[in-house]
């Protein structure tokens, strides 16, 4: 069977799966707080169809799963899809991106199921701006998810956050010095354009450069942010090791500064079953 390859010869062999359009969150970037007209239960794409779906595509050269939502959690019964996916010849990883406040009870379930990382989205680690941003009072219930992830799974666990000049930027030494503690993988993803409620500006967008100077500044004493030797050229996170030894890495993610769309090599499928190519685009093939 054909390999998946593009008009512009990039090779496809990462798909990102939408199991809910739903999510327990209302972040100021992704959706508005009231007024969601949310995918009717029988429009979503049963655990069956997403299995066909895949057994289809990894013949094709699909490798790397990735279960997102809204927040994919809120999906009853999500180990068993996992553990359908995982029996699928050729599928070598599948990973999670959660807002981690159901995660504490359900890393273990999930570990087991065959899930093999998660990625957790976490924009403050302050409570009262954390609940700005989120519009809920969750933060204690989502470290516990993060401190129960790095638990559970082997690796670094991966932590995603999205800086917003005026609101959380001032953040950007304390998430350091996450990564610097626990060992974490702490990921800068640039503000991008999703318009929520159409606030959107350019002017509130911190990019991955001007992050990793304010590093820098507050590592002092010779310490720096240096290229990770290991790093996935392909991957579009850029990470970086400190160079003073200490635990952890910083990544960046500049999708609006530093577009890496040369370089894509996923493709999305929405909960109710459309084919994306671009996070970027609203264009769909159902």
């Amino acid at each position: 069977m054909s390999l998946l390859i593009d008009q512009l010869g990039r090779k496809i062999d990462n798909l990102r799966i939408s199991v809910t359009d739903r999510c327990n969150f209302r972040c100021l970037y992704c959706m508005p707080e009231e007024g969601m007209e949310w995918l009717p239960k029988e429009g979503i794409l049963s655990f069956e169809e997403l299995e066909r779906v895949v057994r289809v595509l990894a013949p094709m050269g699909i490798r790397k799963l990735r279960l997102t939502g809204g927040e994919p959690l809120l999906r009853r019964d999500l180990p068993r899809l996992i553990s359908l996916l995982r029996a699928i010849e050729g599928i070598d990883d599948i990973a999670l991106t959660t807002n981690a406040l159901l995660l504490a009870e359900q890393a273990e379930t999930l570990q087991e199921s065959g899930l093999d990382r998660v990625n957790i989205s976490l924009d403050s680690l302050l409570r009262e701006r954390f609940e700005q941003i989120t519009r809920r009072d969750a933060l204690d219930r989502v470290l516990r998810g993060i401190e129960q992830a790095a638990k559970t799974f082997q690796g670094p666990l991966k932590i995603n956050a999205v800086l917003m000049r005026g609101l959380n930027d001032e953040e950007t030494p304390a998430f350091a010095e996450l990564a610097r503690k626990h060992g974490h993988t702490i990921r800068f993803i640039e503000y991008m354009p999703l318009d929520a409620d159409e606030s959107w500006s350019r002017s509130s967008l911190v990019t991955g450069a001007e992050i990793r100077k304010r590093i820098d500044r507050h590592l002092g004493n010779g310490a720096r942010l240096v290229e990770d030797p290991a790093r996935d050229q392909r991957a579009p996170a850029a990470d970086y090791i400190f160079s003073d030894g200490a635990p952890g890495k910083i990544g960046f993610i500049n999708s609006v500064s530093e577009p890496f769309c040369e370089n894509c090599n996923r493709i999305r499928i929405t909960a109710d079953g459309k084919l994306r190519t671009c996070l970027f685009s609203q264009e769909e093939t159902d």
